[in-house]
C-alpha cells in the first residue's frame, strides 16, 4: 500500500525547508511553552496539510518561500484548532497519546492554541501577499463555523444528509481546499488552476472525513482513538444517519435510546449491526467514491507528472486507509 513517504518523493527537499522553519516558528524562551510546544512537535501526524500545500506549488510553477511559509501558517492553524477541539469535546487522547489538555489542564491547551494563532498572523504579516492571507482568514472562520455548527446539531440524531456534509466541508474540506490554493496562488498559478487545485482539496477532504466517520465503525486497534468515539460524543455521521432513515421508525427510535446510554460493548456491537443491516457503511463508501472521482476530474486537467501523481496517490491512499 502507498505510504506518506511515497507521496512526498517530489517534494522531499522542499519538504524538510518546510520542517526547519516549522520547528523554527515554535522555538520560544517560556519554560511552559517550550515543554508543551516539545510534545506537539514530538507528535506530529502525517501533516498531508502542508505536503498538500507544497505539491500544488510544485504542480504549478514551483515551490518557492512564500510556499513554504503559507505551508507553515496553515499547519500552525490546523493544529491549534485541534488543540482548541480537544478543549471543547473534552478529548483525553490525540493519535493514541495524551492531548495536550489531558496532559496540562484545557487553559494550557487554549493558551498555547492561542499562541499558535498569533504566530500564523505573524507569518502571514511577513508574507505581503493579500492573496493567501484571504484564504487563511476565511478558513480560520470556516472551521469556527463548522465547529459551532456540529455544537448546535449535537445529540440530533435526526440530521439532514446535507448538515452532514456541511458540516465536514466547514471543519475539514475547506481546510484541505485552502492548501491546495495557497499553494497555487503563491507558485503564481493562473486563476485557472487554482480553481482545479481547490476543487481537488475540497473533494479530496470530503473524502477524508467520510472515511474517518466510516472507519469510526471498524475494529482496527491502529486509530489512535476508541471506534464508536463519533456516538459517544452525541455526533451522527453519515452511516448512522443513513441507516436511521432507511430502518422502520421504531427500530430506528430504539437505536437512539441505546445512544443516550453509555456505551458499553455489547451497545456498541448492537449499533455497528443496525448501520451494516441497513448498508449505512457501503452508502456512504459509494457518496465518498462519488467524491473521489470528483477529485480526479479537477486534477486531470493538469499535465502529467511526479506532483500530479503524487495528488493522486494521496486521494487513494485516503479513501483505502485502514487508520
Amino acid at each position: 500500500m502507498t505510504n506518506i513517504a511515497d507521496i512526498r518523493r517530489p517534494i522531499e527537499e522542499e519538504f524538510r525547508l518546510f520542517e526547519k522553519e516549522f520547528e523554527r516558528a515554535l522555538l520560544t524562551k517560556n519554560p511552559l511553552l517550550k515543554e508543551v510546544l516539545s510534545l506537539v512537535l514530538a507528535r506530529r501526524g502525517k501533516q498531508l496539510r502542508p505536503t498538500l500545500v507544497l505539491l500544488s506549488a510544485k504542480l504549478c510553477h514551483g515551490v518557492n518561500d512564500k510556499t513554504i511559509q503559507a505551508a507553515v501558517a496553515l499547519e500552525l492553524l490546523h493544529t491549534a484548532s485541534l488543540m482548541h477541539d480537544d478543549v471543547v469535546d473534552g478529548s483525553d487522547l490525540r493519535r493514541g497519546l495524551p492531548s495536550v489538555n489531558a496532559r496540562w489542564n484545557n487553559k494550557i491547551a487554549v493558551l498555547t492554541g492561542d499562541y499558535m494563532l498569533s504566530k500564523v498572523i505573524e507569518i502571514l504579516a511577513t508574507l505581503r501577499n493579500v492573496k493567501i492571507l484571504g484564504i487563511v482568514s476565511e478558513m480560520g472562520k470556516s472551521l469556527s463555523e463548522g465547529e459551532l455548527l456540529q455544537l448546535h446539531t449535537k445529540d440530533d440524531m435526526w440530521i439532514s444528509e446535507r448538515d452532514y456534509f456541511n458540516i465536514i466541508d466547514k471543519k475539514t474540506a475547506r481546510l484541505f481546499a485552502a492548501c491546495c490554493e495557497a499553494g497555487a496562488v503563491s507558485s503564481g498559478a493562473s486563476m485557472k488552476q487554482e480553481t482545479a487545485l481547490s476543487c481537488f482539496g475540497e473533494e479530496l477532504g470530503i473524502c477524508f472525513q467520510m472515511q474517518d466517520d466510516i472507519l469510526d465503525y471498524s475494529d482496527s486497534e491502529e486509530l489512535g482513538k476508541p471506534t464508536m468515539g463519533d456516538i459517544r460524543d452525541g455526533k451522527v455521521t453519515l452511516p448512522l444517519l443513513i441507516a436511521l432513515n432507511r430502518a422502520p421508525k421504531a427500530e430506528a427510535q430504539h437505536i437512539i435510546s441505546l445512544t443516550q446510554h453509555d456505551i458499553n460493548f455489547n451497545i456498541e456491537n448492537e449499533i455497528k449491526s443496525f448501520v451494516l443491516r441497513y448498508d449505512g457503511i457501503r452508502y456512504a463508501q459509494q457518496r465518498m467514491r462519488e467524491h473521489q472521482q470528483t477529485a480526479l476530474s479537477a486534477l486531470s486537467s493538469f499535465r502529467a507528472c511526479p506532483a500530479t501523481e503524487a495528488l493522486a496517490l494521496l486521494l487513494n491512499h485516503t479513501v483505502n486507509r485502514v487508520f
